[in-house]
């Protein structure tokens, strides 16, 4: 057998592919998403340029971690549920068992000084994926003016502004609904391969396969919409106290924070923070610098705020075992929305690809995430490099600015280190986050 099907990657191989993004995926959704295209687009072309930028936009519009969701709908893509399954629980499990770790460490015994200087080395190295992913994404999506100001508009309503996401990403799929001929094309070319890639070949010979896996996946989702309510109506109906209000709580959370961890942070530092008083202010700051410097989706910071709440809960079960069920319970509630709504939608989108204001709408999503990207490249350079900002107001326009004198002169220093292995030594990311990590235990033990 030699057709397109015979050549796509076993579901072994991908296995491996997904373990080893899940376990090097640092960076928040703009490093995953770099890392997620370099492996299966540039490295190994088993997805086309098109099919990646179109399955991006399209989980650029749903609540939740958007690259946990991009790794499961191109695991679906390639191997039906089980793919999409692996795919997306392998993303999130080893950033999980870390941060897991780190939560009991931080609640026993506080800071621990030898992890905060290998984090600090390998949040300098971030910055530079970060940076990475803006050039490789932009370079390919920003076809056209139209495209160029949809994402430095986006950049501009974000970073000044403080525009809610959601707006942001609506208004440009508006936009691109209703001038398809601007988008459709507009960033979607193939990469320069020979031939198309894997899966585009794949589909290309038997159209109907993802219409005939697309029932399965309906399957799959409503199972998860299942798995993922049955056990919050039960904490609700029969125990409730705090473990019944964490799955309530993040249950909202999966369904209203469209905009990946950063809209996250608005709801739960209100209500985690000063209504259901689990955790200090300062607290969910430690918690983010965790989740900044794990692998995994940013949205795991939710998972130490359960941790944190499970810990203190009043009643029987609480310390450690209390902190691990909370923890848990903040995943399950967290992440099975996700399989719920790619199972359901992508078949939807797929079976739509051909329609032209949809590939335009989604397109200028895809234009507009440029400026999501950026200005998350922006705010993350000003917190690494600079400890001190000061705020800027001017009628609507609201920005941090960094205090010039604070800059971080080893933080910078470790960037352009890491800028160095990925950019002219071409080292890749395990090799550049090993050397970055031991640098800064190198750095920190020097000067403390």
């Amino acid at each position: 057998m030699n057709g397109p099907e015979s050549r796509m990657p076993s579901f072994a191989a991908a296995f491996r592919v997904w373990l080893k993004i899940g376990l090097l995926s640092f960076g928040g959704p703009a490093g995953q998403i770099a890392l997620l295209h370099k492996e299966v687009v540039d490295q190994r072309h088993w997805i086309g340029e098109r099919r990646f930028l179109h399955a991006l936009s399209f989980c650029n519009l749903l609540p939740g971690p958007e690259a946990q969701q991009l790794a499961t709908y191109l695991g679906w893509l390639m191997h039906g549920v089980k793919g999409g399954l692996a795919a997306g629980i392998i993303f999130v499990i080893p950033g999980a068992v870390v941060m897991l770790a780190l939560s009991l460490i931080y609640a026993l015994a506080g800071h621990v000084p030898v992890i905060d200087a290998m984090f600090f080395g390998l949040k300098s190295a971030v910055l530079v994926f970060v940076i990475e992913a803006l050039l490789r994404i932009g370079r390919r999506a920003l076809k056209g003016r139209i495209a160029w100001a949809l994402a430095g508009a986006g950049f501009v309503a974000l970073f000044f502004f403080h525009v809610p996401f959601p707006a942001v990403v609506l208004t440009a799929g508006a936009i691109g609904w209703f001038l398809p001929d601007h988008f459709s094309h507009a960033g979607h070319g193939q990469a320069r391969h020979d031939g198309p890639a894997l899966i585009d070949a794949v589909l290309a010979a038997d159209p109907g396969r993802t219409a005939r896996q697309a029932a399965m996946a309906r399957r799959a989702g409503a199972v998860a919409a299942v798995l993922w309510l049955a056990p919050v109506a039960t904490l609700m109906l029969t125990t409730g106290g705090t473990f019944a209000d964490i799955a309530f709580f993040f249950s909202k959370m999966a369904v209203v924070t469209i905009g990946g961890a950063y809209a996250v942070l608005a709801y739960v530092a209100q209500d985690a923070v000063e209504a259901y008083h689990w955790l200090a202010p300062a607290e969910m700051l430690a918690g983010l610098g965790l989740a900044e410097t794990t692998p995994g989706p940013l949205i795991l910071v939710l998972q130490f705020v359960g941790f944190l709440a499970g810990f203190r809960a009043p009643g029987g079960l609480t310390g450690v075992p209390g902190g691990i069920v909370g923890a848990i319970l903040t995943l399950w509630v967290t992440f099975a929305p996700c399989f719920v709504f790619v199972f359901l939608g992508a078949p939807l989108i797929e079976r739509l690809a051909s329609n032209q204001a949809l590939s335009g709408a989604l397109a200028a999503v895809t234009a507009a995430v440029v400026g999501v990207v950026g200005n998350l490249a922006v705010w993350f350079a000003l917190h690494v490099v600079f400890h001190d900002h000061v705020p800027l107001r001017a009628g609507p326009v609201s920005v941090d600015l960094p205090v010039l004198l604070s800059v971080d002169l080893a933080a910078l220093a470790l960037a352009a280190v890491a800028a160095l292995c990925l950019f002219r030594l071409k080292l890749g990311v395990l090799k550049t986050l090993g050397l970055t990590a031991a640098l800064g235990v190198a750095v920190r033990l020097a000067v403390g």
